[in-house]
């Protein structure tokens, strides 16, 4: 069957090569044909393993095609352009299915890392075009346990340029298992332009520098603090690139507005969600802990909802006429520095309006009925008759009733939606943030939105720390300063970029996504723009100094301070690049060996790495729990503070690797330790495996208390055997 399949598929292939690239009328069957013999040699694909092949084609702005071929336990999918050139890649073949009840005791990786480089190498120079680059970038930080780097992802260089687009590529052993990049002809409209670029690059970073905006306002000087410090920082404004054709600026933001336009949402989407509903229990007022009675203590005094209903219901701003009670629900937060914690209601209301449900939760304190939140949803594009400037003076009216005294001041953002959808949202919404010396902190600030139908409160938001401290308003630098050190952080790039472009008929491609009701659609384009590598917040008001944003921690191997005269240092620093060993600066080789130091240290092949002098019970708790799955030793086992032995030492470690059924077997080991006749015969093989895999040598001293150091030398041999 397979052979008649290949001969069949053959003869089409053939048959399809000779068709004229210009066919008027080429049949489905034909193009799939063709397609995929461009695939095939593209690719150098040998598909005579697979039994059963398939195609089917999506007919947008260019036909892509979808082929698949499929055999005993693998298949392999490609999805291409008519012309041959690949868009995705993905290679399949079964594998056991995994025991999720007994983790896999890892080793290290064989190095094959240079093997997968050159097979992703290999593997792109086939599928990327003519002036089509990439670079293949290895990440940062500490090596994997799963195997060398065989993944790659990043940009698309077109003619030696940065580009939108990107790709992807996955290698295991030395085989690509799978690859995705983006194509002009489906990413954007218009093909690639030329390279060239008469306009100055000098007078675009001008003309772009000109287009920054900054504000001055009071922001934390670190993250989580209490002290706000004064900065210049970036305003909502306008995207802005320069053409390197003509040297003239390009306001991204509004053309991307102008595109957005033909998908404007007429539904509230998220905002129409269902509210959550309470899940009511009753508790057993028999045999209840200490802890239980407090739970239970912390609802004592909160009002029925009934009576939370008439407080609502009595303050008009909530807009609550016509709207019916359709459920409540009630939920505890947890106290600090020994404070009850408060309990809190969120009463649910939903009212029909034309056909169009309505629904508005409240939020409030179960105890007092004062309103801590609002949210509400209506259909988008539902009638505003409340004008912008009504709904500020609502807001504003609002919150001196809601927060009489504090002093607050319109903050003028665009909370990230875009102005286009500004105009069909069924709401106003305003930010009135903290002012301190005349200007605003964002940190402290209420936010409010008005119904634009009846101007009641259709949302409300609030976040307020009275505990944060202003420095003085004296020597700040001017707005020209800060500009200019702003600017210095950008560097002006060309580069093709994303600009959505107004659509003709005359093109074939958009003519057929004119159809589809678009009347924008993305096209590359050859532009100067600003470009940084490192993030920025903003500019310190008084030193002028750009201050960099904080980044994510990436994974970095363990480093110790304490390793000096240590003869386990290679081990325990091969043991760290791969970010196995114990967090917070020390490994404290000496230290006599505890049941949780060892569980602490094996937990970090999985990934957790902790210091074991400072983890808190829940690390312990997954720490054990990995121990567990590893097979280091038993539940009831546990017993965090006994010291363990060189013989306990090596009993774990090769139980958890597997080894402990052959270890146990009697009467077939023998080893050469100088102490042999002092281990114990049912440690025997454990002793003899140990020497083998190099765990141990000379002495066994298996009765001799361990220390972090052989536990870590002893892991490294055992990493080290063959996978």
């Amino acid at each position: 069957m397979k052979r008649l399949l290949s001969l069949t598929l053959a003869a089409a292939l053939l048959a399809a090569l000779a068709l004229p690239a210009a066919a008027a009328e080429e049949t489905q069957d034909a193009r799939l044909a063709r397609t995929a013999a461009l695939v095939k040699k593209t690719l150098d694909l040998d598909t005579e393993a697979y039994e059963r092949f398939r195609g089917g084609v999506s007919e947008d702005a260019v036909p892509v095609w979808d082929l698949s071929w499929e055999g005993e336990r693998r298949s392999l999918s490609v999805s291409a352009l008519e012309d041959g050139t690949v868009v995705s890649f993905y290679r399949w073949e079964s594998s056991p299915s995994p025991n999720w009840e007994r983790a896999a005791f890892p080793a290290f990786p064989e190095n094959s890392g240079a093997q997968n480089r050159a097979a992703a190498e290999a593997f792109l120079a086939r599928v990327l075009r003519k002036g089509e680059t990439v670079e293949l970038k290895d990440a940062e930080g500490a090596d994997s346990l799963s195997g060398p780097q065989g993944s790659w992802s990043g940009t698309i260089a077109l003619n030696g340029l940065p580009s939108p687009l990107h790709y992807s590529i996955r290698v295991e052993d030395g085989l690509v298992e799978h690859f995705d990049r983006d194509v002009p002809e489906t990413a954007a409209v218009g093909g690639v332009p030329s390279p060239d670029a008469p306009a100055s690059d000098n007078q675009a970073a001008k003309d772009l520098a000109g287009t920054l905006k900054l504000r001055l306002e009071y922001v934390l000087a670190e993250p989580g603090g209490t002290r706000a410090v004064l900065r210049y920082v970036p305003e909502s404004a306008h995207s802005f690139l320069a053409d390197a054709k003509t040297g003239a600026l390009i306001d991204l933001t509004e053309l991307e507005e102008q595109m957005s336009r033909g998908y404007r949402a007429v539904s509230g989407g998220a905002a129409n969600a269902p509210a959550p509903t309470a899940k009511e229990s009753a508790a057993d007022e028999a045999g209840l802990t200490k802890a239980e009675e407090e739970g239970v203590r912390q609802l004592e005094g909160v009002l029925p909802k009934e009576d939370l209903d008439k407080v609502l219901r009595a303050q008009s701003a909530y807009g609550l006429r016509g709207y019916a009670l359709t459920g409540a629900s009630y939920a505890g937060e947890p106290g600090e520095d020994g404070r009850e914690g408060r309990v809190l209601c969120t009463l649910r209301y939903a009212r029909t309006d034309g056909g169009a449900r309505l629904t508005r939760n409240i939020t409030v304190n179960a105890k007092t009925g004062d309103v801590e939140s609002v949210w509400s949803s209506a259909p988008y594009g539902r009638e505003r008759k409340v004008t912008e400037e009504e709904a500020l003076q609502k807001a504003e009216a609002f919150l001196k009733t809601y927060c009489p005294g504090r002093s607050l001041v319109l903050y003028q953002e665009n909370g990230g939606i875009m102005p286009w959808r500004t105009e069909s949202q069924p709401y106003w919404r305003f930010t009135f943030a903290q002012a301190a010396n005349g200007l605003p902190f964002r940190e402290n600030a209420v936010t409010i939105s008005i119904d634009g139908a009846d101007g009641s409160v259709y949302g409300l938001s609030s976040s307020w720390d009275e505990g944060v401290t202003f420095d003085s308003a004296d020597g700040l630098i001017s707005m020209e300063t800060a500009l200019a050190a702003w600017a210095g952080t950008y560097e002006t790039e060309l580069a093709y970029r994303s600009v959505p472009r107004k659509l003709t008929k005359s093109d074939p491609a958009q003519a057929s996504l004119l159809e589809q009701g678009m009347e924008y659609f993305y096209a590359l384009r050859l532009t100067y723009g600003l470009e940084r590598e490192e993030a920025y917040a903003g500019v310190d008001a008084k030193t002028g100094a750009p201050v960099r944003e904080e980044q994510g921690a990436r994974k970095t191997p363990p480093a110790y301070t304490d390793l000096d005269g240590s003869g386990a240092q290679a081990d325990i620093e091969k043991l760290a690049q791969y970010g196995i060993g114990y967090a917070g600066g020390r490994f404290r080789p000496g230290k006599s060996l505890t049941q949780w130091e060892l569980a602490a240290l094996v937990s970090s092949l999985q990934g957790l790495a902790l210091d074991p002098e400072s983890a808190g019970e829940d690390e312990r708790e997954n720490a054990y729990f990995t121990a567990y799955r590893l097979g280091l030793l038993r539940a009831p086992e546990r017993d965090d503070e006994a010291l363990l032995t060189r013989g306990d030492l090596v009993r774990m470690l090769l139980d958890a690797a597997g080894y402990g059924p052959a270890a146990r077997l009697g009467g077939i080991y023998t080893c050469a330790y100088s102490d042999r006749a002092s281990i114990p015969e049912g440690e025997l093989g454990y002793a003899a495996i140990a020497q083998s895999l190099g765990m141990a040598e000379g002495t066994y001293a298996g009765t001799r208390t361990a220390t972090r150091a052989e536990a870590a030398s002893m892991l490294c041999r055992l990493l080290e055997r063959a996978a």
